[in-house]
């Protein structure tokens, strides 16, 4: 694994950041966490990329709430451009 963050998903809608923080700190040291309201996913980012291999593989697929968690590496975000700006009306 490359990167310190990880993508934590199938989880609660109910689910804080609190929950999540508890959940992780026991793999290491917790930088950030970052939980999407209302969508049931979010991000925790470790110190270090040996962490989160650990925190992945030690959680995912596992029962957290009922729910069957899924623990893998962010993928960074895409790009959202929608393209040139197009124009309005203009009258000369």
């Amino acid at each position: 694994m490359r990167g310190r963050k990880l993508y934590v998903g199938n989880f609660s809608y109910a689910t804080t950041k609190e929950d999540l923080e508890k959940l992780f700190s026991g793999y290491g040291e917790i930088q950030e966490v970052k939980v999407i309201e209302g969508k049931g996913f979010g991000f925790v980012e470790l110190s270090s990329p040996a962490e989160a291999e650990k925190a992945k593989e030690a959680l995912n697929g596992t029962d957290f709430s009922g729910r069957t968690l899924r623990v893998d590496e962010a993928r960074p975000p895409k790009n959202r451009s929608f393209g040139g700006g197009g124009g309005g009306y203009r009258r000369y």
